[in-house]
């Protein structure tokens, strides 16, 4: 999957330091990020490649190392050879440590767009000097970088698993039951809830395979596998969902992107499910 960097070490902790020569900068414009190269080449400037105007009177803040390149956040920079694009074009780029660190650098930057101003009082936040956090100086309020944890679940019965499309969403590709958690509930809850909500199906024997951080909603994936529990008769949740159904391996038409814990597990499925039908026993991930 997309976090995967292979012998890259991704190091997140802050440091409250200005950017030398060679770091690397996210740079953000709007909802697009800076970027140069193509498809599978992609990268993103290093600092001495600004202008000299921008690397003077720019603001940066230290997000985080991936193997020895460091990177800093930044807004509206230019330099020559890079473009601002949308941030979903990442998705079908590489190598996977570029794209994991623009991902990474959008999620801070929206994080640091939206605490601008205290929730508290209304005054202007400033950074913290020695960790990622935003303090105001007039109460006191502070905020953390905050990650919501959402479940993906499989749900299997009789040789099939339950695919969805959402409402407005693609229909290009298959998804599978998934939500976010509720204050109090833990996350085996929030599998068993998100899945009768939106199928009015029960399950049971409920297997954890694999998590995933997942920038674009700044949210912590849990997948799991499940077996039905009772009637397979299926009520969809029409706000969320377009359609909710039972598929054999051999319906599901998704090939492995190594990018998304959705398609990871549909994949698994189709692959496991062709030598036994009995898949629940066998689709365990990284426990």
């Amino acid at each position: 999957m997309i976090q995967d960097l292979g012998s890259l070490h991704f190091e997140n902790s802050y440091h409250n330091v200005r950017p030398t020569a060679d770091d690397r900068i996210i740079s953000m414009s709007g909802g697009q990020i800076l970027l140069g190269g193509e498809k599978q080449d992609i990268a993103f400037p290093r600092f001495a490649e600004l202008s000299e105007g921008d690397r003077q009177g720019g603001d940066f803040t230290y997000l985080f190392a991936i193997g020895d390149d460091h990177f800093f956040l930044c807004r509206d920079m230019e330099a020559a050879g890079y473009r601002y694009v949308d941030t979903k074009a990442l998705r079908k780029c590489g190598p996977h440590s570029a794209v994991y660190a623009g991902l990474v650098g959008m999620q801070l930057a929206r994080w640091y767009e939206a605490h601008r101003f205290c929730g508290r009082c209304g005054a202007a936040m400033a950074a913290d000097e020695r960790e990622r956090m935003m303090r105001c100086p007039v109460c006191g309020q502070t905020e953390y970088p905050k990650i919501c944890p959402c479940v993906i679940v499989g749900v299997i019965h009789e040789g099939k698993i339950l695919v969805s499309q959402y409402r407005g969403g693609s229909t290009d590709h298959y998804a599978l039951i998934a939500g976010f958690a509720e204050v109090g509930e833990t996350i085996e809850e929030t599998a068993i809830r998100e899945v009768y909500e939106e199928t009015h199906l029960s399950i049971k024997n409920l297997r954890y395979y694999k998590c995933q951080p997942w920038p674009y909603s700044e949210s912590l994936l849990f997948g799991f596998f499940a077996e039905l529990d009772g009637a397979a008769d299926i009520v969809i949740e029409e706000a969320e969902l377009a359609m909710a159904k039972w598929v054999t391996p051999e319906e599901i038409f998704e090939t492995p992107d190594d990018f998304s814990l959705t398609n990871e597990m549909l994949c698994k499925f189709k692959e496991e499910g062709k030598r036994n039908p009995k898949i629940i026993e066998t689709v365990r991930g990284n426990v």
